[in-house]
């Protein structure tokens, strides 16, 4: 009989055979150092995670949605990094999207045999079309949820990636971002390293991608959808910072903009209506820095 082989992230970390004997700051500073282990995978895996960003860029201009799919840690991880999307840049829902096997409930609560149901995986992605692109995100890279949702979205011509920690291979991927974090200090346990990693590239995946969008502007947030007194007070600082006006004046044209920040900008800027300043947006594709070079 042929035993299965091990995924590395089911592998036991030599480091963490005598845990349990170390005091509580020894066991920290072993953590610490294991993480470190993580941003340097991440950093290695630049040129695919650039690769990806550019396929999503190219996907969301043509009207597409790039949607995380992913069972477990994995999944919770796309959950979380597509919900921040419309408050911190004021995608519309559904642009950048994430489908967590097991549904809603998965988000907080272990539902068992998820990510080992195919079908289930199949059936996720029937609404997806041939301009989106799936993102697929396996620790393990072998959860049938997430490569039976890859292998469907492919056949209706998506582009489909697979982010992961092990080198697992499957020809009909458009990429694989492979993310080399090594053993676990708790073997199996891959809502640590790999969970770091893992975030990371979803942020940098995200961030870049609204950065090449145009929904950033000289290291502000300025698609910010001011929806508490929080983002609205962050919303008038970026106003006040950017154009020179005082709060009260921050203030007052943001409300006059409908709460639109890059809108309030120009409005401030150029002296233009908000009519006029979402006209002028429009024409610079979204970009606050290409509408302000323009006469």
């Amino acid at each position: 009989m042929i035993k299965d082989k091990t995924p590395l992230t089911e592998t036991l970390n030599p480091k963490s055979i005598d845990l349990d004997t170390l005091d509580t700051r020894e066991i920290i500073n072993i953590i610490n150092q294991e993480d470190i282990n993580a941003v340097n995978a991440v950093i290695e895996a630049a040129a695919d995670i650039t690769m990806a960003v550019n396929d999503a860029e190219k996907v969301i201009r043509e009207g597409g949605s790039l949607i995380y799919i992913g069972a477990g840690t994995s999944g919770r991880l796309g959950v979380l990094d597509a919900s921040e999307m419309y408050p911190t840049f004021s995608l519309p829902n559904g642009i950048i999207r994430a489908i967590i096997a097991g549904g809603q409930k998965a988000i907080t609560t272990p539902v068992e045999g998820a990510e080992d149901d195919g079908e289930a995986g199949k059936a996720s992605v029937k609404d997806i079309k041939s301009k989106d692109m799936l993102l697929g995100i396996s620790a393990s890279g072998n959860a049938s949820f997430v490569i039976s949702a890859l292998k469907e979205g492919k056949i209706k011509g998506a582009k489909c990636w697979l982010l992961t920690c092990v080198d697992n291979e499957y020809d009909f991927l458009d990429g694989t971002i492979k993310i080399n974090v090594g053993p676990e200090i708790i073997a199996g346990s891959s809502r640590l390293k790999a969970g770091t990693a893992t975030k990371m590239v979803l942020n940098t995946i995200s961030t870049t991608t609204m950065i090449k969008l145009g929904r950033f502007y000289k290291g502000y947030m300025v698609d910010v959808v001011p929806s508490n007194q929080k983002l609205k007070r962050r919303a008038i600082n970026i106003i006040q910072e950017i154009t020179g006006c005082n709060k009260e004046v921050a203030a007052e044209i943001l409300d006059k903009s409908s709460g639109n920040c890059k809108r309030a900008i120009l409005m401030q800027i150029k002296g233009l209506t908000a009519s006029e300043a979402l006209q002028m947006l429009e024409k610079s594709d979204g970009s606050l820095r290409k509408a302000l070079e323009q006469d």
